[in-house]
């Protein structure tokens, strides 16, 4: 995969993870607020840049969610997930949240693309790993994304991920801190044939 394709899948990540923080966060404040009588609100002022595209949830299934979105009028199907767990060595480091993506944009003619979003930016040309059922995967990463380096390997790592119970992430920010994520991968077959129906 080229640079410019990583970049581009790596900024629609960005937008739909973006995206769908606010979903949550807001849907979570309106579950946790009291109930009020509705008030007029004042108009807001117009946003400075264009709102992200809102992913649609096709379906929640274990740990995974299957979801639906059309940035730029292209779409794009994905399957996502949060770390079950995070470690940071130092312990407790700050980092933006964390999400591993699998994506298929059915106009690039991509299928199951594996991509991690890890929440800290890396250094240039720094690696990172997924490690599952006893095997290795090197990612490549830019920014804060990571993407298997190895095309040829990406089938089978999703084939291991239908079949694992849970997988560990690994990389090392720019500062230094290491963060090891463990990702449960209850659901993850059922959303992904979720994923495939809606992007074939």
């Amino acid at each position: 995969m080229s640079r410019a394709t990583m970049l581009h899948s790596h900024q629609i990540a960005l937008a739909l993870a973006a995206a769908l923080a606010v979903a949550c966060l807001g849907s979570n404040a309106l579950a946790q607020a009291p109930a009020q009588p509705a008030k007029p609100k004042p108009a807001a002022a117009a946003p400075a840049a264009p709102a992200a595209p809102q992913p649609t949830l096709l379906g929640q299934f274990g740990d995974w969610g299957a979801y639906t979105a059309s940035p730029g009028g292209k779409k794009v199907c994905f399957a996502l997930a949060k770390p079950s767990s995070s470690k940071t060595a130092p312990p407790n480091r700050p980092r933006d949240p964390a999400y591993m993506f699998i994506s298929s944009r059915p106009s690039e003619k991509v299928r199951e693309e594996v991509s991690i979003i890890f929440g800290y930016g890396f250094k240039p040309n720094a690696d990172a790993s997924i490690e599952i059922s006893g095997a290795n995967y090197a990612m490549y990463t830019q920014a804060d994304g990571a993407w298997v380096k190895n095309a040829a390997e990406e089938t089978r790592l999703v084939e291991a991920m239908r079949k694992g119970v849970d997988l560990t992430v690994k990389g090392t920010s720019a500062k230094g801190t290491a963060s090891t994520d463990t990702y449960s991968l209850r659901g993850l077959p059922e959303a992904l044939n979720r994923v495939g129906q809606e992007c074939k």
